[in-house]
């Protein structure tokens, strides 16, 4: 039951956002493949379009007031792939970074909710300024690891689905399933780990809000 008293729980997805810049970074992988096969196969064009479309998103991000620094770090990851590519002469290995921080993202999160810092919670309690405050309430605690599991299986599925088209050489499918994997996969992850969250919540819990901090209304609690 809710009544105008209740305070109304916020969005997982209002907080996290970041459509824009899953979709940004799917595209210089797609250009890659795509100057990779325009010129008969040529890791080096690839790679020199793939760098050429991230430094135009990038000049486009910093016009509309994203941070440098992300913009920076954007970049630097196409120019290290890229370098990857050529380095080892094939193209599949444009992807190699990408398969390898999905790996270790998997194991970081699953290695956080083990230790009890799921990190989602931290993510989420330094985007709305509760820093790690959230840790304080068990409830919250608890459905933040439940729900960090959500974004585990999202990079496991990354991990086989970018592995087995590395392993198997499949360039153009690599692009494809980088572009799929990408927006869809976040939106997706973002929807079902904020569902998680609020069902593993008792009924009456203001949401990612602490239920033990003190508030202007109720004073504090014990």
């Amino acid at each position: 039951m809710t009544d105008e008293t209740t305070p109304s729980r916020e969005s997982l997805a209002q907080i996290l956002g970041g459509r824009r810049g899953a979709i940004d970074a799917s595209i210089p992988p797609v250009a890659f493949v795509v100057g990779w096969l325009a010129t008969g196969q040529s890791i080096s064009w690839g790679a020199i379009v793939a760098i050429g479309v991230a430094v135009v998103l990038g000049t486009y991000r910093l016009i509309r007031g994203d941070k440098a620094r992300a913009v920076v770090v954007s970049l630097a990851a196409v120019v290290i792939a890229a370098l990857i590519a050529l380095h080892t002469g094939r193209a599949e290995d444009f992807f190699l970074l990408q398969l390898l921080s999905n790996a270790a993202s998997a194991l970081l999160f699953a290695a956080s909710i083990v230790v009890r810092w799921p990190l989602l919670g931290v993510i989420v309690g330094l985007l709305i300024g509760q820093k790690t405050r959230w840790r304080r309430d068990p409830a919250l605690l608890r459905a933040y690891s439940w729900a960090s599991w959500v974004w585990v299986l999202q990079y496991l599925i990354r991990v086989v689905v970018y592995g087995l088209l590395w392993w198997g050489g499949q360039v153009v499918a690599l692009g494809i399933a980088r572009t799929a994997l990408s927006w869809p996969l976040v939106a997706a992850t973002v929807a079902v780990s904020g569902w998680v969250l609020y069902k593993a919540l008792p009924a009456g819990h203001p949401g990612l809000r602490l239920a033990s901090e003190p508030g202007p209304e109720n004073g504090p609690r014990t």
